[in-house]
């Protein structure tokens, strides 16, 4: 009597609409789960074509490569003997579909639609599909002729079905679907389904990933069963990272984990479990049983196929483990640096640039380059020949092996201090050291001449020369010069880019790298068109309170020094003049707010969904005990007249790294006006009104 299965999930680094790329990296996971018993294999969500197709899926180039890819995988002898759950987009009598594909041994099993469709925060999902709506009920799906041909099948099942094999039966969940309320595994584990399928897209977000950990265990918790979780990893075309964590449950505890962050683009992880161990779990839960008996049947597939073997009591199983969470230190650490590696190798470019200002930000956007130098040292050393080859065309040099991350720094990452006469000694002082310790080829440059250039010309139209505020300049002058310094230092970055390569000898660009936190985006603390405007930015969805922690991590871990320095100095723009040779201009004072009150301002608005009088409302309660309410009120409307005013800088703000949930990229997460009417008159009137009763 066959009892123990062996089952194979995976995180793939797949790439929208890298056909041929998906296509070989869905072999390898195949080849590795066959290699280690796996008699059943279960892929990312959409990983033929890969997640991040967007507006792709209207066309139908990406449905027939989807089906050419198809094509290939079942007329391959590496799938034979193995049951293959695929994902792929599907039109199904003009509708299309987000699927699961399962064949075995070159016929199609099952077409699974996803039922629960993910459109919420980064996901648009309903944009391009249509959820499949009827439940328990299975339809004939007519296949393409380039398919029929090779399973000899005209129709195949379409629809809200299950697997029977010999000796146990399969249900398919679709990402989403585990988060719902009313997850399909509940009732499907009522009905006697022993194994549960989940193929994810699922991005990293700082301390997310124990909540897909919970929602997996506690699936099986209360019903009994195994639970595979398959999941996408790395960058694949936008400001998303999907942070892997493919993991197998039973019973409520996890059997076997996979990274989070890794630089490598096949992770395959196989289990062998007991059966019997779901059945007696089951057999003692006696209020799943009575609700078992009156739950509604799922259509089965009956498949001659089994995932045991007849003669399995000598087989060892797996037992359960203890999941290992990062750090969000940890999490900074490795998840940018990842999606880095993963943009700089897919765009062909030979290293990135960064303006370095000795400040916490631009100091931490360092740090996790560093950190991506230190992951390809450690993935060469491991012996990943992906990673080596990829190393090897970006320096441009066939015999390269980087073992050294301060020397592999030097090649692929320039840092430049543009100091004005408005810059400090000790900002250069840290930039410089700074660089020395991770390594990077440093520049030191003046950008006095050109800002003075940039003034003369309007001196020399309009017959005026503005001043500072200091100097007795109006604050729009004032303004203007601080601006005109920030996008002349944009201008060079992008002009060192492109030729810091070609003065050295050295073939290819560098990325600008941009350095603005998620708490000055939300409240438009920085200069249209400055230095924040890059080709990506590694930091930009991370809160100035979790980068300062970051650091800390860094000097602890990376021994870096010249951070201490760093930590300690007050944040500023140096923007405006010095006085007596020493920094007068800090960045909270600036902004009217402090760092930490930003990060509450953006979690109520966007994770509370809270207006101005909300707002007010939660703050008054949660600051009790250090603000009046008036001042709350104070508080509260400052922060909306700075947020109305500078939205606008959001639609322009560099692709950053998704890493909070309060994020105001305006392109794909945080859909909101940029012309707001900035008085608010109703709402502040609603606070005021609020405060005088108060």
């Amino acid at each position: 009597m066959g009892r123990v299965v062996t089952v194979a999930t995976c995180a793939l680094n797949q790439w929208a609409l890298d056909f041929e790329g998906n296509l070989e990296r869905i072999f390898r996971s195949i080849d590795i789960a066959k290699s280690k018993g796996a008699r059943y294999r279960l892929g990312p969500e959409l990983e033929i074509c890969g997640y991040g197709c967007s507006d792709h899926y209207y066309e139908s180039d990406t449905l027939l490569h989807s089906f050419q890819v198809l094509e290939k995988l079942l007329e391959s002898p590496a799938t034979q003997d193995i049951i293959c759950d695929v994902g792929m987009p599907v039109l199904h009598r003009n509708v299309r579909y987000n699927c699961r594909v399962i064949f075995l041994n070159k016929k199609i099993l099952l077409i699974r639609p996803k039922i629960s469709l993910a459109n919420g925060g980064n996901y648009r999902e309903l944009r391009w599909f249509t959820p499949w709506s009827k439940a328990r009920h299975v339809e004939e799906y007519f296949l393409p002729r380039i398919i029929q041909e090779v399973t000899g099948q005209e129709t195949v099942p379409f629809g809200d079905a299950v697997l029977a094999t010999k000796d146990t039966c399969l249900g398919a969940e679709i990402c989403e679907e585990l988060w719902a309320p009313n997850s399909p595994h509940i009732e499907m584990g009522l009905d006697g389904v022993e194994i549960f399928t989940n193929s994810s897209g699922s991005h990293h977000v700082l301390r997310k990933a124990h909540a897909r950990v919970d929602l997996v265990n506690s699936a099986t918790a209360k019903n009994g069963g195994i639970y595979i979780l398959a999941n996408q990893k790395g960058c694949d075309g936008d400001r998303l990272y999907y942070d892997g964590c493919a993991m197998i449950s039973m019973n409520g505890e996890t059997v076997a984990q996979g990274s989070q962050f890794s630089l490598d683009d096949v992770e395959v992880l196989v289990a062998t479990l007991d059966l019997e161990d779901v059945r007696s779990y089951r057999a003692e839960i006696s209020s799943r049983n009575l609700a078992a008996s009156k739950v509604n049947p799922y259509p089965r597939v009956k498949v001659n196929f089994a995932l045991s073997c007849p003669d399995d009591v000598a087989v060892p199983t797996c037992m359960p483990i203890q999941w290992r969470h990062h750090s969000p230190e940890e999490e900074i650490s490795l998840g940018p640096a990842c999606w880095l590696w993963d943009y700089l190798r897919r765009s062909k470019q030979a290293g990135f640039l960064l303006p370095l200002s000795g400040g916490i930000d631009s100091s931490a956007t360092a740090c996790i380059v560093y950190s991506m130098c230190h992951q390809v040292c450690l993935a060469v050393k491991n012996g990943n020949a992906d990673v080596l080859a990829d190393a090897r065309r970006i320096v441009n040099d066939e015999t390269y092996i980087p073992e050294d991350p301060r020397e592999f720094c030097k090649r692929v990452f320039t840092t430049c201090y543009m100091a004005s006469e408005n810059s400090s000694q000790d900002t250069c002082n840290r930039a410089k050291l700074l660089a020395e310790q991770i390594g990077s080829y440093h520049i030191n440059l003046n950008i006095d001449a050109a800002v003075k250039a940039v003034v003369g010309i309007f001196s020399v139209v309009t017959g005026l020369t503005p001043r500072f505020s200091v100097y007795g300049g109006s604050s729009r002058e004032s303004l203007a010069l601080q601006n005109v310094q920030a996008r002349i230092r944009m201008v060079l970055a992008y002009l060192f880019a492109q030729l810091t390569l070609w003065a050295r000898g050295m073939p290819g660009g560098l990325l600008v790298l941009g350095s603005a936190n998620v708490d000055e985006s939300l409240r438009g603390y920085l200069t249209k068109y400055d230095c924040s405007s890059a080709d990506i930015n590694p930091i930009g969805g991370i809160s100035k309170t979790d980068l300062k922690n970051f650091i800390q991590y860094c000097i602890e871990n990376f021994q870096l020094t010249a951070l201490r320095s760093i930590m300690s100095a007050p944040p500023t723009a140096e923007l405006e003049p010095l006085v007596d040779g020493q920094v007068a201009q800090t960045d909270e004072k600036d902004m009217g707010m402090t760092y930490a009150e930003l990060s509450v301002y953006g979690k109520l608005r966007k994770i509370a969904k809270a207006g101005p009088y909300s707002m007010f409302c939660k703050l008054i309660s949660m600051w009790k005990e250090i603000c009046t309410p008036r001042e709350v009120a104070s508080k509260v409307k400052h922060f909306f007249r700075m947020y109305s005013v500078n939205r606008h800088k959001m639609t322009t703000l560099t692709p950053s790294y998704h890493a909070e949930n309060y994020s105001p990229d305006d392109n794909r997460f945080d859909l909101r006006p940029f012309l707001y009417n900035t008085s608010w008159s109703w709402q502040f009137r609603c606070i005021d009104k609020q405060v005088n009763a108060l």
